[in-house]
């Protein structure tokens, strides 16, 4: 079964951006996914803390489908890369937020909020 998901890796910000995209590459190719995998770079940025004798890190993050099946691989490869930091890779289910709300939740807000009113005065 596929799922969507989501990867936040932290590359070497020694690296020059055509090997960080040819890592990429690599690693996405493991995946085996038909669908289009969509990056978004973040670019070198201060690590929160460091790591090793790291201070500074190219963040990129990455959304695409994969069977379960090849995440155990997929990840090994991303261990053993030595120009990988840190990564993390989550279950994508929905955008950041809180989901939209229908008519009928957003109504019974709007009482519960004159409610809310009417018992302060």
């Amino acid at each position: 079964m596929s799922r969507d998901y989501e990867a936040v890796y932290i590359f070497d910000a020694g690296l020059e951006d055509a090997a960080i995209a040819e890592r990429l590459d690599k690693h996405h190719a493991l995946l085996g996914t038909t669908t289009p995998i969509t990056l978004d770079h973040w670019g070198r940025r201060q690590l929160a803390y460091k790591i090793g004798s790291k201070e500074t890190g190219y963040y990129v993050v990455a959304r695409f489908t994969a069977e379960g099946k090849v995440l155990p691989e997929f990840e090994r490869a991303l261990k053993l890369d030595e120009s990988v930091i840190r990564y993390l890779i989550s279950v994508h289910e929905h955008e950041l937020g809180a989901p939209p709300m229908t008519e009928e939740q957003l109504a019974a807000r709007r009482a519960r909020d004159e409610d809310d009113d009417e018992d302060e005065e």
